[in-house]
């Protein structure tokens, strides 16, 4: 089950962190951020990138090419 959140930069960095040295890390953390918050929010995008030494369109690159990710809250949450 999803748990969701609203968006808080410090639980983000914390999962971003957990995952970070994984192997596939940025589809394992955009995986994360989404269980977490219920989408990927559009500022964890530049923390991901910060963290795994990637460019900002990088991240934005797999997060766009994936449908399964969402860009804004389930409408139930907005």
């Amino acid at each position: 089950m999803t748990a969701v959140y609203d968006w808080d930069e410090t639980r983000g960095a914390e999962i971003i962190a957990e995952h970070a040295q994984q192997e596939g890390a940025t589809l394992v953390i955009l995986h994360a951020l989404q269980e977490a918050f219920g989408y990927v929010p559009e500022a964890a995008i530049p923390m991901v990138a910060q963290a795994l030494s990637l460019s900002r369109a990088e991240v934005h690159g797999v997060f766009t090419f994936y449908h399964d990710f969402r860009h804004k809250p389930p409408a139930a949450m907005c």
